[in-house]
């Protein structure tokens, strides 16, 4: 599957974004995810939804201010970002992965989007 990421850009602090992740075939053969990365840092994980939308998981650092969701007519998932803070700052990626289960590891997807500039100005 390919994936296609989209939406980022440039905010003041407090602000929101939506991000989205069109995939060339179905979510529902797939958990899918969005991590990031900033500057000099490693790849984290931010959210995963598992393949019937069911299950949904968030990294402790955006819980309550991020939100994951999908347009299964549209092939596509969406974070929508608010309360951003200046830590949001990274590069944004969604990934899709055939496992069962809660995935928050990179090295268990296995398609990855192009990534997508988040900023964050204090």
């Amino acid at each position: 599957v390919q994936l296609q990421a989209s939406g980022g850009g440039l905010v003041q602090a407090g602000g929101s974004l939506k991000l989205s992740c069109a995939a060339s075939r179905t979510f529902g053969y797939y958990g899918t995810a969005w991590f990031r990365q900033a500057p000099g840092k490693d790849r984290e994980f931010v959210v995963f939804i598992n393949r019937s939308g069911g299950s949904i998981y968030y990294a402790d650092s955006v819980k309550g201010r991020f939100t994951i969701s999908r347009d299964i007519a549209k092939n596509t998932v969406y974070l929508q970002m608010n309360s951003l803070k200046p830590e949001d700052t990274a590069v944004y990626y969604c990934a899709a992965t055939r496992s069962i289960g809660v995935v928050t590891t990179t090295t268990n997807y296995d398609y990855w989007g192009q990534g997508t500039q988040v900023t964050v100005s204090s």
